[in-house]
Formats: structure tokens, sequence, C-alpha cells
């Protein structure tokens, strides 16, 4: 049994509700049963660990107060908004003999003895808890599934689940699933396919070799049968002056005569 330590407080306004936070405890109220509310708190630091456990609303604890002791349940917790920090809880009295629902979390176990997820396969969990009507006697901590001896595609439903006597789930019409072991799943990457060409058509990557061969072939072409443009200078300039000789000799040879 879980056991909480608590005493009685007195504070009303907002001031001295404040003023016991800032101090390092939390406020808190017990209700249900025959007896009054009684107005409670708790210190923060024998709480704070509790509190984060998923199976705290469900758990019964022994509450000792003020040398009293009594069984309760937390019903709820209240947060600050801004640091997420509890502020407040509710608790409710264990009154033998009544009956509750609670939802109870979900555990599951004997994962590594499951062929199904040793083969691959993947737990889907379809409900992490589970709501159930309880006696106050026999409320329990968690819900255990067995994934010994699971394959790939078994269904996990509640009538598989062994709860303690006179503990039902609230759903009644059906068999409910809890959990799956489905295939797991593979993104296959989409299969290259070859790029045809028609015929008469080159390859995109042909085409660019063979225009750069091409224009290669063309340019050495060039190279052969033209001359540089300086050899055509030279020839056209030289054509001038071989006349002018010729021209000149003329000349001295009719001055002569």
């Amino acid at each position: 049994m879980n056991i909480l330590k608590a005493k009685k407080r007195i504070s009303e306004s907002a001031g001295q509700v404040n003023k016991l936070r800032s101090d390092g405890f939390i406020p808190a109220i017990l209700y249900g049963g025959k007896k009054d509310n009684l107005k409670i708190s708790l210190k923060k630091l024998h709480l704070e660990d509790i509190i984060k456990n998923e199976a705290f609303m469900s758990k019964v604890f022994e509450l000792e107060i003020d040398g009293n002791s009594e069984k309760v349940l937390p019903r709820d917790v209240s947060y600050d908004p801004v640091s997420d920090e509890p502020i407040h809880i509710d608790f409710m009295r264990i009154v033998k003999g009544s009956k509750i629902i609670l939802e109870i979390p979900v555990k599951f176990m004997n994962a590594d003895k499951s062929p199904g997820l040793k083969k691959g396969g993947v737990l889907n969990i379809v409900r992490r808890k589970v709501e159930l009507k309880c006696p106050t006697e026999k409320i329990p901590n968690e819900i255990v599934v067995e994934l010994e001896n699971t394959e790939i595609n078994s269904s996990l439903k509640i009538s598989s689940v062994k709860l303690p006597d006179e503990v039902v789930p609230t759903i009644t019409d059906r068999d409910f699933v809890i959990a799956t072991i489905v295939s797991p799943t593979i993104l296959a990457e989409p299969e290259k396919t070859e790029e045809t060409t028609t015929e008469g058509e080159t390859p995109v990557e042909g085409a660019v070799e063979g225009a750069v061969e091409g224009t290669a072939t063309i340019e050495e072409g060039k190279d052969k049968s033209a001359k540089p443009a300086d050899e055509k200078g030279k020839e056209k300039s030289t054509k001038p002056s071989e006349d002018k000789s010729k021209s000149a000799t003329k000349e001295k040879e009719t001055k002569k005569k």
C-alpha cells in the first residue's frame, strides 16, 4: 500500500493558499463517504515523482492525516497553466462495499517471447487505458496483456485479459481490441524505368556526345581545307607587289628604247 502523509489546513483566502504553495506544499481536499469534506495539504517534494506516474489516478493510497489513516483514491489534479506544476489535488475516500469506475493503464508483458515481434512485426496499441468498473477493495494497478506466443496479425482483445473477480469493463456490447501485431510497413523505392527512344533518334547523352564530336570533326575539316586568315592576307598582299615590279621593268625597257 502506498502511504502519503498530509496535515489539516485552515487556509481560506487566496493569499493563504498561495503562501502554502510557496512554502512547498500542495493544497488538497478529501471528500466522499459519510464524513465531511476535509481540507488538507501535502509536501510537494513527496508527490512530484508519484504524480508523474501514469497509474497515479487509479492507485489506492493510505493517507495519514494527523495520526489517522484513510484509504483514498486521487480523482483530479489541477496544474498551473504557466509552470505546469501541480497546484491542487482532489482525493476521494474509499468506502468499503462500493464500486467505482476507473481508467486502468495497460501493460504489455513478454514481448521478447512473441514470434510475431521477432519476425519484425509491430505492436500496434489501440488502447493504453481501459475503463473498468471495480469494487473499491479490488482496484487493479494495471491491466496485464501477455504477448507470449503471439504471431503477426494477432488481435489482443479484452476477453484474453485476466481481470480480478467482480472487475468488469464498462464496454459490454463487444469484445473490443486492446492491441494488434501487424506486419512491418516497408516503403519500396520506385523502380527506375529505362528511357526508350524511337528509331532515328538518339538518347540525350548520345546526342550530346555526337554534337561535341561532330563539332570537333567539322573544325578539323576547316583546318585542313581552308588556310588561316593571315595566310589569305599574305596572298592578297603579294599579288599587287608583283604587278608593280612588272610594270616598273616595262617602263625601263620603253625608256631605253
